[in-house]
């Protein structure tokens, strides 16, 4: 409850019982079943240097939003899953909603980057970009997993930015 502003915190604690139980963080309302939605992209590009015709399939991916993911999921609590992230306080939201915001845009440049190594013919550069993006985007999913589980922190932008200008 540290740090949540004191006109959200009844909303929280009655959205803290309704979600006790499920696979819905307690701490923050959030759901780590989102992440998966990423972890598709992630496998993706783990297999385009050894099947680089595989980029159409990352191109099919697109970002959903946190309900388009619930709605579209098999996820046991899924309404409530869409239900309670109106409720999700700005402590937690705010930080989540950036952080989902880098994934999409790094996912987005990294798509573009390994499209120009494919048209360029250098199999050890589309290598090397994809395993730097698949680290870059597996520290965003983790930065998100922390913030579902109750910790505010993200990344700078700045890291995102330079990450951005290098490829």
């Amino acid at each position: 409850m540290d740090g949540i502003p004191p006109d959200e915190l009844a909303d929280f604690a009655r959205w803290r019982e309704r979600v006790r139980g499920t696979n819905i963080s307690e701490k923050t309302l959030l759901a780590t079943d989102y992440l998966n939605h990423f972890n598709e992209i992630v496998m993706l590009i783990e297999m385009i240097p050894d099947m680089p015709d595989m980029l159409e399939e990352c191109r099919i991916w697109q970002p959903k939003s946190y309900a388009e993911h619930f709605r579209d999921s098999g996820f046991s609590d899924k309404e409530l899953a869409i239900e309670a992230y109106g409720h999700v306080p700005s402590k937690f939201l705010r930080p989540f909603e950036d952080t989902i915001a880098q994934a999409h845009q790094v996912i987005a440049h990294t798509l573009e980057r390994i499209g120009t190594d494919i048209d360029s013919g250098d199999p050890d550069k589309l290598r090397m970009d994809c395993q730097t993006s698949v680290a870059m985007i597996h520290r965003i999913i983790q930065v998100a997993n922390g913030i579902i589980h109750g910790t505010a922190h993200v990344m700078e932008q700045g890291e995102i930015d330079l990450y951005l200008q290098n490829g």
